[in-house]
């Protein structure tokens, strides 16, 4: 597999010596970090027309790189497969390329189904996987023998492939969801965490980010207001600052 037929290079932006532009590259490194954008939504009944990333790209190069040594690679958009499987398979590979070298791999985009893509890829490389999901919902639909955002949940906790031995559920919003999932989780002693705990501070929920092997996040648990932050924007959900420190417990645990 080529890089080049399925990647396309970002723009060059310009930055400052001391941002953090200044030192990301576009080759996967050893021991690093490496972000791809993914424009796929197909799974939750969007499309896979390709997104515009550059204003993200632009907000992320102009932060202060500190005394940041890791190295980080850009490698770019993702180009949509021909099929929503074509996409999953197309980033199981590039996420699978990247645990080879040790390197921690950031998906920005995307709908919640290529999570699957994920797991599978980990599950390639290690066993008992520990997952924690942020969603304001809780998906566990059996319906359709194609991945979709609806099942791809249980089709991960009906997998006989993949090795999970934990998952977390964290934001759920009691008036979005359907009461027997919820109890149904629990009755399975998967963690279930309501979005009224997680606001605030992050006492409550570090623990599942701590050694967690894959972490995603469903930006419709994030609120939006004037610009819409997610596919489907909502009033309700973790505001800026509350977000933003979840994000700093992610990328501070044993595995990150």
């Amino acid at each position: 597999m080529n890089i080049e037929d399925i990647i396309i290079s970002p723009k060059k932006i310009e930055t400052q010596p001391w941002q953090l532009g200044s030192v990301i590259t576009n080759e996967i490194p050893e021991n690093g970090i490496l972000l791809v954008f993914c424009s796929d939504y197909r799974g939750g009944k969007g499309n896979a027309v390709a997104k515009n990333f550059d204003t993200v790209r632009e907000e992320f190069y102009k932060l202060s790189k500190f005394d940041f040594e890791i190295p980080i690679c850009d490698l770019g958009d993702l180009i949509s497969g021909k099929s929503l499987q074509d996409t999953h398979y197309i980033l199981q590979e590039i996420l699978s390329s990247c645990l080879y070298k040790n390197t921690v791999p950031i998906v920005v985009g995307g709908g919640n189904d290529l999570s699957i893509a994920m797991i599978h890829a980990l599950n390639f490389h290690q066993k008992n996987i520990r997952y924690t999901q942020i969603n304001n919902k809780i998906d566990l639909s059996n319906e359709g023998d194609e991945i979709s955002e609806q099942n791809f949940l249980q089709k991960i906790f009906n997998s006989k492939l993949l090795s999970l031995k934990d998952y977390h559920h964290l934001g759920y919003q009691k008036h979005l969801n359907e009461i027997d999932a919820v109890k149904l989780m629990k009755s399975v002693e998967f963690d279930v965490i309501r979005l009224a705990e997680m606001m605030g501070n992050t006492d409550r929920i570090e623990p599942f980010f701590r050694r967690a092997d894959l972490v995603t996040l469903n930006c419709d648990a994030v609120e939006s207001f004037a610009e819409p932050f997610s596919v489907n924007p909502q009033i309700n959900g973790l505001n800026r600052r509350e977000i933003c420190a979840v994000m700093k417990e992610i990328g501070l645990g044993e595995n990150s």
